[in-house]
Order: C-alpha cells, then structure tokens, then sequence
C-alpha cells in the first residue's frame, strides 16, 4: 500500500517524468515500441492488400478455396477419427448398463 502511493506520487511529478524520458534506456524502449507497431501495421496493411487481391481474383476462386479446405478439413478429420485407438469394451462411462 505505502509502494503504491509512493509510486503514483513519483508517477505524478512532473519534473522526474521528464527527466526518465531524456534517458537513454526510456528513449530506447520508445524507438523499438514505435518499431515495432509500425512494423506491424506495415504488415497488416500488406496482408490485406494480399487478401484483397485474392477477393478480387476470378470470380469463383476465393469460393474454391473454401470448399477445398473444407473438403480436405473434413477428410482429414475422418481419417483422425478413424485411427484414433479405440477403448476396450465396457471402459466409457455414460448412459447404459455398466458391468
């Protein structure tokens, strides 16, 4: 209780504020979190280009790949569930007569 007001009383003067931001490690952590949202910005700017282009392609082509990744998705899913091992008979629990 005594840190947390003693914090938000160093928080609040303005003077220690302004010193902590002429340093270099508070100068440094702001340029690599600037860096890094503009990288990501950037990056979801391209990924939406890509995705626009994409929608905008042959019509058709964004609905077949949907349906090819649905088909493959439940394709797989059903070759997932048949190979799972099975449990011995009478191990599941649930509705029913159990031994």
């Amino acid at each position: 209780m005594v840190l947390r007001r003693l914090l938000a009383t160093l928080l609040h003067s303005s003077q220690l504020v302004e010193r902590l931001s002429e340093s270099r490690p508070i100068r440094r952590a702001a340029q690599l979190t600037a860096f890094a949202l503009l990288q990501a910005q950037l990056r979801g700017q391209d990924a939406a280009r890509r995705l626009r282009a994409i929608a905008a392609g042959p019509a058709g082509s964004l609905g077949r790949r949907a349906a090819r990744f649905r088909d493959t998705f439940t394709q797989e899913l059903r070759r997932g569930l048949r190979e799972r091992p099975r449990p011995p008979p009478g191990s599941q629990k649930g509705p029913g007569p159990n031994p």
